[in-house]
């Protein structure tokens, strides 16, 4: 705005504008007022728009006034922008073209002080207002600009140091790759179960085929979760019926439940011989003790031959060849145990496939592919814990108990935040042999609060 000394302005602006059009329209329809009393009242009427029409201008003043003053502000706001964006990387010509409009504007705004105390009137508040607005989006698209260019350069930063990392894995994988076959080339380096013999096994075979079958039981979770979306499941309902009242800190860490309910169906009666009461090897009565221990190493022995044996073959082809095995009875029982009728009739529409299950013959389908997997490889893993000396033992931690990093791990890093983090319920059990213990996985929740 620019600054000017006051000065009287003559009366004029819409309302006088409109004042005079009545005035001239009385006249020329011959109504115009002839008496004194009826020129007073028009004076009187006259004065009142004078009023109200300098009332207006002092409010059109004012609102120019505050435009101009915002649109300076937005100015400042751009030239400080433009003095950061300047100072990295280093630009000197940009600084200073910047702090000479920050200079200027702060001059602006005390010009606009200094008028608002003096009571200076702008002539054309009209054309200060639009001026002020266009300033001011100026200003906006320059503030915008700046900070687009100043994405683009940390973009490009970005993409930079993602090149260097990229390349730094690639050079890495290749010298992986290559003392990996070096490594193989000198017999150093080969997967624990391969070429086991029983007499060399431990805990560490045990831990990486666990591992495995953790792996299967999660895909089949996946699997089943997917069948009950689209079959329009209520997920949240379906694993509150399996742990009630468990508060998850994620939606996705809902399959936990899933997973808590199929685990405990898979390793039920882990710790019995085949999964039953019924032993192959009966003990006599009044065994010494070279016969027990005979006994014991033939019954370790043809559990390590049944894990060599199924390990080296598909689930479905090993099912074909041994219908009547116990690895067959075990897959059918898990399977009808998992898959209730309710559930396999709100999945499927109908019980076609518990009854061929039943029948012993397991349909080409992912369900029954991803079951297969998941149930070979916990047979395979009882299989080995029966290979120890000292058998493998389940374990399970009950609601409510302390998270102890001695026995346990949380599949939720959220958990361990809380204050007394304690065991909603456990996911994957852990094992003992002999001295050595396997941590199990569990999900806590807030000991503070509610159970569970």
């Amino acid at each position: 705005m620019e600054t000017v000394r006051p000065v009287i302005v003559a009366p004029k602006g819409k309302f006088r504008r409109t004042f005079a059009k009545v005035l001239n329209i009385h006249k020329l329809t011959g109504v115009a007022p002839e008496d004194e009393m009826k020129k007073t009242n028009n004076v009187k009427l006259s004065e009142s728009f004078y009023k109200l029409e300098e009332e207006y201008e002092r409010t059109l003043t004012l609102e120019a006034l505050l435009a101009k003053l915002f649109a300076t502000v937005s100015s400042i706001k751009a030239g400080y922008a433009q003095l950061q964006h300047s100072q990295s990387p280093y630009d000197a010509i940009g600084i200073q073209k910047a702090d000479n409009l920050v200079v200027s504007e702060l001059k602006t705004l005390s010009e606009l002080k200094q008028c608002f105390l003096k009571k200076q009137i702008d002539p054309n508040p009209e054309r200060t207002l639009v001026l002020a607005e266009i300033q001011e989006l100026r200003s906006l698209l320059k503030t915008y600009e700046i900070m687009g260019k100043k994405l683009e350069s940390q973009y490009k930063l970005k993409e930079s140091e993602t090149l260097f990392l990229r390349e730094k894995l690639e050079d890495l994988t290749k010298q992986n790759k290559l003392t990996e076959k070096r490594l193989n080339q000198s017999g150093q380096l080969c997967n624990p179960l391969e070429n086991l013999h029983l007499s060399a096994l431990n805990p560490t075979h045990f831990v990486a085929y666990l591992q495995h079958t953790v792996k299967s039981t999660r895909g089949f979770v996946r699997l089943m979760i997917e069948q009950m979306k689209l079959a329009k499941w209520d997920i949240s309902m379906a694993v509150n019926s399996i742990q009630p009242g468990v508060f998850y800190y994620k939606q996705d860490h809902k399959c936990f439940a899933f997973e808590h309910f199929v685990s405990n169906v898979m390793f039920e009666a882990f710790h019995l011989p085949y999964f039953s009461t019924a032993r192959s090897f009966k003990k006599k009565e009044k065994q010494s003790k070279a016969e027990e221990k005979q006994s014991k190493t033939e019954e370790r022995e043809v559990f390590f031959e049944r894990f060599t044996e199924l390990r080296s073959m598909k689930a479905k082809d090993y099912l074909k060849a041994r219908p009547k095995s116990r690895f067959a009875r075990f897959c059918r029982i898990k399977f009808l145990q998992l898959i209730h009728p309710k559930m396999e009739e709100a999945l499927f529409g109908h019980l076609h496939l518990r009854n061929q299950v039943s029948a012993g013959e397991f349909p080409e389908t992912s369900l029954c592919s991803g079951f297969l997997e998941m149930a070979k490889r916990v047979w395979l893993l009882h299989c080995l814990a029966f290979s120890f000396e000292r058998e493998a033992e389940i374990f399970r931690v009950p609601k409510g108990c302390r998270f102890s990093e001695v026995y346990m791990r949380s599949v939720a890093e959220e958990g361990l935040e809380e204050a007394e983090p304690r065991v909603a319920f456990t996911v994957v059990p852990g094992f003992k042999i002999g001295k050595t213990s396997i941590q199990c996985e569990v999900y806590l929740s807030d000991g503070g609060g509610p159970q569970g």
